[in-house]
C-alpha cells in the first residue's frame, strides 16, 4: 500500500450530508452536527486502538471535527488540516488531496453517495470505508462508528493486505459529446447515472417518475432507496456482481415498479426495457435532458448531444468491516 513507516488515516466529513431539502420533500431523517461529532470521536478512538499513529481531519464550518477530538488524551496524534472553505464540493476534493499528500491511503468517508463520488473521482486508488450520513445511500454502509474505526485501523497499519481483504468498486464512466462545441466531457457515477427529461438543473428535489428517461446502475439493490431499487426489483445487481443494469423508462411500458424514490416517498415507474450491462460494454442515451450522477444534476444534454456509459470495476478499494475483523481474528491479530 504505502511504504511510509508511519501509519496514517484520513477521515472525510461532509458537514451538510443528511441535511438537504429531502427532509421537507420526503420523510428523510436528519443527521445533526452532534451526531457527526460523536461518529468522528468513535472513529478516531477505534483507529487509535489499532495503533494508527496519525489521523487527519479537515476543518469545516461547524467545528464538528475540532469538537470531536478536543478532549481526547491522544490529541497529539490528530491533525486538523486548515484550508480556505468554499462551502461546496471543492472542499471535499481539497481534503482528499491534502490528506493524500500527507501520506494517507486509507480513508473513512462520512457522507452519502455524492460525497463518496467526489472521493472516487479525486483518488480512484484510495482505500475507503464509506459510512452513511446522507439520504438515498447505497454506496456507504450503515455501521457503528467504533467498528468502522477498528476496521480502517487494521488496513491503515498494514496488518492486513487491502488487496486480499477489500474489493474495487464499480463505476459508471460517462462520456458526453457536445454537438455544438464539439467538446467531450468525462464524468462518473458510483451508483446511478440518470437521464432526466422535463427537469430543472437547479432543482434539489427528489426525482419524479415522469422525468426518468434512461437509468444506468452499477448496483441495483432491492433493499435500497432512490434509483437503485428500480433496477433491484427487476434485475438485482450487488457490489461484487460483475455487471450493471440499464433501464429505459416510459412508453411502451412492459412493466411497472413502485419504489421508495426517497425515504418515505413512493413513486410508480413505468419500465420499457431492462438490460444487463456487462463490464466494459458501452450503452448510450440522447438529449435533450439533464444527466444526474448519484442524485446530483450535473450536465445538460442538448438535443443532438449523446452520452456513452460503461460500467467498470476501477473505483476505490472498499473496506467491509465484518469480513475484515473476521480475518483479523482468524489470524490472531486482535489478541493482546
Amino acid at each position: 500500500m504505502n511504504q511510509a513507516t508511519v501509519s496514517r488515516l484520513g477521515i472525510i466529513v461532509n458537514p451538510m450530508s443528511g441535511r438537504d431539502v429531502r427532509r421537507v420533500a420526503a420523510r428523510a431523517s436528519t443527521t445533526t452536527h452532534n451526531d457527526k461529532q460523536q461518529h468522528v470521536t468513535r472513529l478516531v478512538l477505534g483507529a487509535l486502538e489499532q495503533g494508527v499513529e496519525e489521523i487527519y481531519l479537515g476543518n469545516e464550518p461547524f467545528r464538528i471535527n475540532e469538537r470531536a477530538v478536543e478532549n481526547l488524551p491522544e490529541k497529539n496524534k490528530i491533525k486538523i488540516l486548515p484550508f480556505k472553505l468554499t462551502h461546496s464540493a471543492r472542499d471535499t476534493t481539497h481534503m482528499v488531496n491534502a490528506m493524500w499528500d500527507a501520506g494517507c491511503r486509507v480513508f473513512i468517508v462520512l457522507g452519502g453517495d455524492g460525497t463518496n463520488r467526489i472521493v472516487a473521482k479525486t483518488k480512484p486508488d484510495a482505500i475507503v470505508l464509506p459510512l452513511s450520513t446522507g439520504t438515498n445511500n447505497v454506496f456507504p454502509q450503515l455501521l457503528e462508528a467504533s467498528v468502522a474505526g477498528i476496521a480502517a485501523g487494521l488496513l491503515a497499519t498494514d496488518r492486513l493486505d487491502y488487496k486480499d481483504h477489500c474489493y474495487r468498486a464499480k463505476q459508471a464512466h460517462v462520456t458526453v459529446k457536445q454537438s455544438q462545441t464539439q467538446a467531450t466531457i468525462h464524468d462518473l457515477a458510483l451508483i446511478d447515472a440518470v437521464l432526466l427529461k422535463g427537469d430543472s438543473m437547479g432543482s434539489l428535489l427528489p426525482f419524479t417518475s415522469e422525468n426518468l428517461q434512461s437509468i444506468f446502475l452499477t448496483r441495483a439493490e432491492p433493499a435500497s432507496v432512490g434509483i437503485s431499487p428500480i433496477g433491484g426489483y427487476l434485475m438485482p445487481s450487488y457490489a461484487r456482481d460483475d455487471f450493471g443494469v440499464s433501464i429505459t423508462c416510459g412508453e411502451p411500458t412492459h412493466a411497472s415498479v413502485r419504489v421508495p424514490i426517497s425515504p418515505g416517498l413512493y413513486d410508480s415507474v413505468g419500465i420499457s426495457s431492462v438490460t444487463k450491462m456487462t463490464l466494459g460494454a458501452e450503452f448510450s442515451c440522447q438529449g435533450p435532458g439533464i444527466l444526474a450522477f448519484d442524485g446530483d444534476r450535473s450536465i445538460i444534454l442538448e438535443p443532438e448531444d449523446e452520452a456513452t456509459i460503461a460500467v467498470r470495476r476501477d473505483g476505490p478499494w472498499i473496506i467491509e468491516p465484518a469480513p475484515v475483523l473476521a480475518a483479523a481474528a482468524a489470524a490472531g491479530i486482535l489478541k493482546r
